[in-house]
């Protein structure tokens, strides 16, 4: 019988977001990929360091103990030759990634609905739009960010925004059009009104199907972080409710930088779809950037 991913959680990633390829990807920018490839080539015994959504990555794939329930594919702009140390480094690491699509400098995003993916993280923002766009989650990664504490081993950490990630951008726009207060009425005259899903929903619901099931080495824990205050906080809890979605933490900041306060949550990944929240909270923990919503021009 074909192999098949039914059933799993499906993580396409690119090269760069697994791995720190910075020092490579400024040679292809610079010059022809004839050169990137030798480079690579070169050093394809020396195994890339780690990049920010490594240990993401390293901590779901912790999750196959007696079933596989994981599946992490390495989805890349990358040529095939360049490829060879993308697995090589995987190896290396320990990391049981089996399969990968490198299109070498192609768009890979038509390649996330035959794998059914959950998530895509790339840091190509032109890819992520598209998979957004084709229904898929998907954020941009802030190479630059800081990587995960190692304070929590054996749990899966991860952080999301509300509005235009968890969320549909209903509220968001009627902050951005009509200010604070006629944001905090429409909440609160809605607040037994469920949301309508935002782009993310459909991973959090798959991640739901970790946490109900942790495996013998590992476990998941999840947390709402948000720029909403009471009253409006009402409407985001009942939205989850109704969605039968648990969340283990739930932050609502009313405005204050989020970064200190995901600092103290020690996530290996926090989605927003706000440049500003993804910047303060880069300082600190690994980031990436859901570009959905009026916040990014949709």
């Amino acid at each position: 019988m074909p192999s098949t991913l039914d059933g799993r959680l499906v993580v396409a990633i690119s090269s760069r977001a697994l791995f720190d390829f910075e020092e490579e990807n400024r040679l292809f920018e610079s010059s022809d990929d004839h050169a990137y490839m030798q480079l690579q080539l070169a050093r394809l015994e020396q195994p890339a360091r780690p990049g920010v959504a490594f240990s993401l990555v390293r901590k779901l794939l912790a999750f196959n103990d007696a079933v596989a329930r994981v599946e992490v594919v390495i989805l890349s702009r990358n040529d095939p030759v360049s490829g060879m140390r993308v697995f090589r480094s995987a190896q290396h690491f320990g990391l049981p990634i089996q399969r990968g699509v490198f299109t070498r400098g192609q768009s890979p995003w038509r390649y996330l609905k035959p794998l059914a993916a959950n998530l895509f993280l790339s840091a190509n923002e032109a890819d992520v739009r598209s998979a957004l766009a084709a229904g898929v989650p998907a954020a941009r990664v802030a190479v630059h960010a800081a990587h995960a504490s190692d304070a929590n081993p054996n749990e899966v950490r991860i952080a999301f925004d509300g509005d235009a990630v968890l969320f549909s951008d209903e509220a968001e726009r009627v902050y951005q059009h009509q200010g604070l207060d006629a944001f905090q009425h429409h909440e609160r005259e809605r607040a037994a009104t469920p949301l309508a899903a935002g782009p993310f929903k459909p991973l959090l619901e798959a991640l739901q199907r970790l946490q109900r099931e942790p495996g013998e080495a590992m476990r998941l824990r999840t947390a709402l972080v948000t720029a909403r205050s009471a009253p409006a906080h009402e409407r985001a809890i009942r939205t989850l409710m109704d969605w039968h979605i648990e969340i283990d933490e739930a932050m609502f900041l009313g405005g204050l930088p989020k970064g200190a306060f995901l600092r103290e949550f020690e996530p290996d990944f926090f989605f927003d779809d706000q440049t500003g929240h993804v910047e303060s909270a880069a300082g600190h923990v690994p980031a990436g950037h859901v570009a959905a919503g009026v916040s990014n021009g949709g």
